[in-house]
């Protein structure tokens, strides 16, 4: 009748899929020009991750904000962050392809690298840009977002992949399906 289990062999690919959200999520977020802040009265100020705008209408006058460190750090920060992500996928990819307890392990790792290395990033960027610009109020926006949306996708797969060693055989399909529900 109806059972209802988890069958690993199948649902393996999931926390790789889940990866390439988050590498989706950090190149929309590194590349976005609309900007990660926006002024909340005369949408007359924004600021992206490489620079900030100020005008109206058609008539907007860019700076970068390369000129300052916090900038620089933050962008090294979340390229670098995206780089060993692209890896870790890599990595998870030939992990569950040979089910490699070590891969696992090592991807659970950079992906926690990933992760510390984002979360440093966008915390340097509200504090230090409230320090540049402190006139009125702003809204961080999606690109900002889709920041800390690819930052967390990295803590639960780092927590995943750390975990999936233990259920080595079942990812295998070595050992009889566990169901969680059998009708009488």
């Amino acid at each position: 009748m109806f059972r209802c289990g988890i069958a690993y062999p199948r649902c393996r690919w999931i926390v790789p899929l889940l990866l390439i959200f988050a590498i989706i999520f950090d190149i929309i977020a590194i590349a976005a020009q609309s900007g990660w802040v926006e002024d909340e009265d005369a949408k007359s100020h924004y600021a992206s991750m490489w620079d900030q705008c100020r005008g109206r209408n058609d008539q907007w006058q860019c700076t970068s904000l390369m000129s300052h460190s916090w900038a620089q750090a933050v962008a090294a920060l979340m390229v670098i962050g995206l780089i060993f992500l692209i890896i870790a996928f890599i990595i998870s990819v030939v992990a569950m392809c040979q089910i490699n307890v070590g891969l696992l392990s090592l991807t659970g790792g950079l992906l926690l690298l990933v992760a510390i290395l984002q979360i440093i990033a966008l915390i340097i960027y509200p504090v230090k840009f409230n320090d540049l610009i402190f006139e009125g109020q702003y809204y961080y926006t999606w690109a900002y977002g889709f920041a800390w949306g690819a930052t967390i996708l990295c803590i639960g797969c780092s927590i995943l992949f750390c975990c999936l060693p233990q259920y080595e055989d079942e990812l295998r399909g070595d050992v009889k399906v566990k169901y969680i529900y059998t009708s009488p």
